[in-house]
């Protein structure tokens, strides 16, 4: 898992675009939030469960709103640029 941890960041890592690169952030906080949940299903502690859910369903969300709204500022200076 921590092997398939590392993959995102090599993408990120050599990836010029925001989006690539919010994207691959995404997978790291998805695959860290289900070793948190693995984790939490080996100790027996469902407190650790909650936050690893929490991560899960709240983190993925607003870094996939924030890489969205950078895209499409980026368009947006794009096509005001090329009217120029």
């Amino acid at each position: 898992m921590l092997l398939a941890l590392l993959i995102p960041l090599w993408v990120a890592w050599r990836e010029e675009e925001v989006w690539q690169k919010m994207l691959a952030f995404a997978s790291v906080a998805t695959k860290t939030s289900m070793m948190i949940l693995v984790v939490s299903v080996l100790r027996d502690d469902w407190m650790i469960g909650v936050v690893g859910v929490i991560i899960l369903s709240v983190g993925n969300a607003a870094l996939m709103l924030l890489a969205h709204l950078v895209k499409r500022i980026n368009d947006v200076v794009t096509a005001q640029t090329l009217r120029l």
